[in-house]
């Protein structure tokens, strides 16, 4: 009987439905998709650009902001501190023989409070006194009167005419301590002449 029959394999090649002689076919692991290498590190590039350009605009805004000035430091208390002579005063009852008294006023024109450490007067032969007593505080647009009580130790030491007498009064506030000198004018000079002529009349000096 003649005819063509199937084609017989080559060698080194089976049917499709052949059974494999070496055995079945393991699955292996699914195949992971190629990596594109360029494209992350265009990726990778580009983030830091803009990561880069958003610190440099956040820099030359911190820099180029406007910038506050330090407040202004408050005056010296004897820039803004004035004592005056108002008059004549009684003294204390218990003020020694050959006392006097004044009264004064204290201001204080801006800043912060005043303190007034200490009042001094620039005879070796007076002593002084002062009602409220050192240390007192007096605040920023007000003014307070101070009662100096005066008292002669020694004749032979005080001026028979004060010509510009001046009391030192030591002052502090939030920027300095201060000793000033205030001249009490030609009132003052001619009151205190007058009551160290009284006050020493009778020493033969």
């Amino acid at each position: 009987m003649s005819g063509v029959g199937p084609p017989e394999p080559g060698e080194g090649t089976r049917a499709w439905n052949a059974p494999d002689p070496d055995g079945p076919l393991v699955a292996g692991p699914p195949s992971r998709r190629p990596v594109r290498l360029g494209h992350r590190r265009r990726r990778t590039a580009l983030t830091a650009a803009a990561l880069a350009a958003l610190l440099a605009g956040g820099g030359s805004l911190y820099l180029t902001r406007e910038r506050q000035s330090p407040p202004p430091a408050p005056p010296f208390p004897s820039q803004v501190v004035d004592v005056s002579y108002l008059d004549p005063a009684p003294v204390p009852r218990d003020a020694p023989p050959g006392s006097f008294g004044f009264a004064l006023l204290l201001s204080v024109e801006s800043g912060p409070p005043v303190t007034v450490l200490a009042m001094k007067q620039p005879y070796a032969g007076l002593s002084l006194i002062s009602v409220p007593r050192p240390p007192f505080r007096t605040k920023s647009g007000t003014a307070r009167k101070i009662l100096i009580t005066m008292h002669v130790t020694e004749c032979g030491r005080v001026p028979e005419n004060a010509g510009l007498p001046f009391v030192d009064v030591t002052l502090r506030n939030a920027r300095a301590m201060e000793v000033q000198s205030f001249i009490l004018g030609s009132r003052y000079a001619h009151a205190l002449s007058e009551a160290l002529q009284v006050a020493c009349g009778n020493d033969s000096r």
